[in-house]
């Protein structure tokens, strides 16, 4: 698997993008839905990858960064078709590794309540990630749990 950054410009990559934004709506009403379209992965402060085995893509996920010292996991997805095979894993754990290079010292998410999240939520928690309150901008929302990890250098 090659993770690498992406300029958001191919099909695949938009198709995925879509497919998620479309799977959180129907998941969640429209002011519960946080997902970045692609003009929100293509701001500065957001970067932006992809999973591949040759032409073949696996997942995506993106880094925002929200200060010098906190980031916040965005737009994590696999494909249907590599469901369950580690691809959310190794994209998580590269944020994480570029978090801290990057000097984050609080990486932080947020995520669905629903049941249909749980494989998610499961995820984060193996990797460290701990339920908190909302942070940045969100407020309390029934249909969404916010997590952050602390990080070490």
């Amino acid at each position: 698997m090659e993770i690498r950054t992406d300029d958001l410009t191919g099909s695949k990559v938009i198709a995925l993008i879509e497919e998620h934004l479309q799977g959180m709506s129907e998941d969640s009403p429209p002011e519960s839905v946080h997902a970045l379209n692609l003009d929100g992965l293509r701001k500065p402060e957001v970067t932006f990858w992809s999973a591949w085995e040759q032409d073949e893509l696996l997942g995506i996920g993106a880094l925002k960064e929200l200060d010098v010292t906190h980031g916040e996991v965005k737009s994590m997805r696999t494909a249907s078709s590599h469901m369950r095979k580690g691809v959310a894993r190794k994209i998580l754990e590269h944020i994480i590794a570029i978090s801290i290079e990057r000097g984050y010292t609080r990486l932080s998410l947020e995520t669905g309540s629903m049941e249909s999240f749980a494989p998610a939520r499961k995820l984060y928690e193996n990797l460290g990630f701990q339920y908190c309150n909302p942070f940045s901008d969100y407020i309390e929302d029934p249909y969404s749990m916010f997590m952050s990890k602390e990080l070490l250098r």
